[in-house]
């Protein structure tokens, strides 16, 4: 299994980093939009507990026409004003799912009732895209090309190197449950082995791309940050499958069962790491080039 779950995530990462690499903007914006949004309703629609194919179906759409209305209405172009409001809601989200699954189960009256599941599963999805798309247009204030795409690199090795990290640490030394309501495999261990790695890695990206000093220790707390809100988005799946009685979130990836159950880190990660470039402005990190 382990060896099986090894290769299906290289494969994975292999194919996000051509994406990234190789195609051009708007066919990024689109695969992100089908892989998040459109794939990501169809597993969610089961979680909030709609099981029938007509009714996921019917979600899927309905998401996809939303992301689509987003995209090219006027007021919201995907340049202009909807990436910040996507954003913003986002963020506001996932301090809410903070909330909801430090409390858990007592939460789960609040979020009981299907309908209310499948509005969060829009919460969850639409800016997990916008984040990427954010992301991608990001530009120096020197007109730097491509320092969109090194962004989403650092974004894709912040979630992976904090899933990894937390898998062996939690594996090797994990005793104290993190969340045992809500997931009892998931150990502090584990969450302390991916702050070690997302830790090591932003001090190696600051010191090989020679990173002014005060600048150095931010990347490190942004990181760690991310890392955090990894581990929430972890949580937040894992909650809604407990409630459902759910392993899996799905079954289309060998060894690793639903797509949600791949990117849940990076759907939180990415609306909160959108968010901090903007507010930092993504100009005075030029030197990451």
């Amino acid at each position: 299994m382990l060896k099986q779950r090894l290769v299906t995530a290289l494969i994975l990462s292999l194919l996000c980093i051509a994406a990234v690499v190789l195609l051009p903007m708007w066919w990024f914006e689109l695969l992100a939009a089908l892989i998040v949004v459109v794939l990501g309703a169809w597993e969610w629609a089961r979680l909030a507990g709609f099981p029938a194919f007509w009714q996921r179906l019917c979600y899927t759409i309905a998401s996809g026409l939303l992301l689509l209305w987003l995209h090219n209405a006027p007021e919201l172009s995907a340049l202009g004003q909807d990436i910040p409001v996507l954003l913003t809601l986002g963020v506001l989200w996932w301090c809410l799912a903070l909330v909801l699954v430090l409390s858990y189960p007592a939460s789960a009256g609040f979020w009981r009732c299907s309908w209310l599941r499948l509005l969060m599963g829009w919460l969850v999805l639409l800016p997990a895209w916008a984040g990427l798309v954010a992301l991608a247009h990001l530009e120096s204030a020197g007109g730097i090309a491509d320092e969109g795409r090194v962004w989403l690199f650092y974004l894709f090795a912040l979630v992976w190197g904090s899933d990894a990290g937390a898998y062996f640490a939690g594996k090797r030394f994990g005793k104290r449950r993190l969340s045992p309501q809500v997931s009892p495999g998931k150990t502090w261990e584990g969450v302390l082995g991916s702050m070690v790695v997302t830790g090591a890695l932003a001090t190696g990206v600051a010191w090989y791309a020679d990173m002014p000093w005060p600048l150095w220790p931010i990347l490190v707390a942004i990181s760690w940050l991310i890392c955090l809100v990894a581990v929430l988005g972890d949580l937040l799946e894992s909650m809604f499958k407990r409630e459902q009685g759910f392993k899996d979130s799905g079954s289309v990836l060998p060894g690793h069962g639903g797509l949600l159950d791949r990117i849940d880190s990076l759907t939180a990660a990415a609306p909160v790491f959108a968010s901090l470039c903007l507010l930092l402005e993504a100009p005075c990190w030029s030197c990451i080039q």
